[in-house]
């Protein structure tokens, strides 16, 4: 498969991500939380976790105690600005606009070190899965970015900074 195509899916799921993590967010401020605690007891009821003492089923009803106790307003912005973040960032990188992708590679660094601590500090199995995967779209990133600008230095000249080429 060709780099051009690998990143394209890269970014093609890290938007995807991106607005799940927004609609997450928005659907967050609008749904109460006694409404959240009754999705959990149905789920947890249901033993769709597993055994309700199970360990995805513990770490299932700590987080969301967390968020009950107070933690929603943080997961709130979390999400939102998470997501409003990559979805700027993958519009931009799409568009090829190349300031934009050291930011994207320092962003998503942030996130991987975020992701790390998070896990180690609540043992999530899920977060380190992806961290890797955030660190595998970095990669992506600055190939797809050295690519660019040898592009650029062999076409110097004949394209605006937007990719478009100019009119002669």
């Amino acid at each position: 498969m060709k780099q051009e195509t690998l990143f394209r899916i890269a970014l093609l799921l890290k938007g995807i991500d991106g607005a799940i993590e927004l609609v997450g967010a928005i659907v967050l401020l609008i749904i109460p939380t006694g409404a959240v605690q009754t999705l959990i007891n149905d789920v947890l009821s249901r033993d769709l976790l597993g055994p309700p003492d199970g360990s995805l089923a513990k770490h299932f009803v700590s987080g969301t105690a967390e968020f009950a106790s107070g933690n929603r307003t943080f997961a709130v912005i979390y999400l939102g600005l998470h997501g409003i973040v990559k979805l700027a960032l993958v519009v931009a990188m799409l568009r090829k606009i190349r300031p934009a992708f050291p930011v994207a590679v320092v962003v998503l660094g942030a996130f991987v070190v975020y992701e790390i601590y998070r896990a180690t500090q609540t043992g999530s199995v899920l977060l380190p899965f992806l961290a890797a995967l955030d660190v595998a779209i970095i990669v992506l990133i600055i190939r797809e970015y050295r690519s660019l600008r040898t592009e650029h230095v062999d076409g110097a000249g004949d394209h605006q900074p937007d990719g478009h080429q100019r009119d002669q």
